[in-house]
């Protein structure tokens, strides 16, 4: 873990920028001012022209000065924060992304802006995520960019690239948790009353989210019924059983209307679950493989490497609930 500070943070503004995207990661970074004998970042806000822009929801922002005066360097974090997707992009903006971008020393993206850095060149060769609505497109337009739909960010060297919103929030606490530690960035999501608690590898949604909801009420019905009983048995028959079908008519029924096998989805559920209990809880984990329906830690640690990269012991030191005086 680094721990000397970056001082600076440049984020970029344009017409139909996403309010949001500018405003999480900038409210993280400023926050770390608070802390006495911490260094504060220095924050500005460039713009083609240095023209005071419009965001998406209608609000205006005035940035503090010129996007082609400005250039980032080492100890500058670039921010590039999505927006209204235009296949016109800004020329002024791509240009200069494309001539400057890559000499920051980490390059950060949130939600669409991903697809700015990808028109610009600079995501080539490299892993990235974006707003899981434009990730085929971004897969689709640009080849040479290995596109992650899941994460909620992806860190790939000094490039940095968030999926939508409140991603970008994440993406900051962990880059504040790079310079400055786990307890400022800790205290920063307590003051903002957000969560440090999400890996940059947690899916973009929920179990449920995840997968469609089915259209027929039987099959609605069991996919809601997994969701509260993540301990009952899940198993191909009980669950056909319980949607009075058959268990192959069932099987082919269920992937064909949510877009994902029953076994999938129930693996989906049940990490859910134990994750939220190693965020929030003491229990064991023995305890916790058995509530999620495991029935054994070690089934439970192999869904958690598969699922998160990371065994459960793990999970919690880095995410679990942390004691304070």
């Amino acid at each position: 873990m680094r721990l000397s500070p970056r001082n600076d943070v440049l984020v970029v503004l344009y017409d139909g920028v996403q309010s949001l995207d500018v405003t999480g990661p900038v409210e993280v970074f400023a926050a770390v001012a608070r802390f006495p004998g911490r260094s504060a970042y220095e924050i500005r806000t460039v713009s083609p022209g240095g023209a005071p822009v419009r965001t998406s929801s209608g609000l205006t922002l005035v940035p503090d000065g010129d996007l082609e005066s400005a250039r980032p360097g080492a100890g500058t974090t670039l921010l590039v924060p999505g927006g209204r997707y235009r296949a016109d992009f800004e020329p002024r903006l791509t240009d200069w992304l494309r001539a400057h971008g890559g000499a920051a020393e980490r390059l950060v993206s949130v939600c669409t802006g991903g697809l700015l850095l990808a028109e610009a060149g600079l995501l080539d060769g490299r892993r990235a995520t974006t707003h899981w609505y434009v990730c085929e497109q971004m897969a689709r337009d640009y080849p040479a960019v290995a596109v992650e739909p899941d994460p909620i960010y992806v860190r790939d060297g000094p490039v940095a690239t968030s999926a939508g919103v409140t991603a970008g929030i994440d993406l900051a606490l962990a880059l504040v948790e790079e310079d400055h530690g786990r307890d400022v960035a800790l205290k920063i999501a307590r003051h903002l009353v957000v969560f440090l608690r999400r890996p940059g590898n947690q899916a973009q949604f929920s179990a449920q989210l995840a997968a469609q909801t089915a259209r027929r009420d039987p099959l609605r019905d069991v996919q809601q019924w997994i969701t509260e009983h993540p301990d009952g048995d899940l198993g191909v028959d009980a669950l056909a059983a319980r949607a009075r079908l058959s268990p192959r008519h069932f099987a082919r029924a269920f992937q064909a209307e949510t877009g994902v096998t029953p076994g999938r989805f129930v693996e989906r559920v049940r990490v859910e679950h134990a994750r939220r209990l190693l965020e929030e809880g003491t229990e064991g984990v023995a305890q916790i493989s058995r509530a999620c329906g495991y029935g054994t830690p070690e089934a439970m640690r192999r869904a958690f490497v598969r699922t998160l990269g990371q065994p459960p012991a793990e999970y919690r030191r880095r995410f679990g609930p942390t004691r304070t005086p």
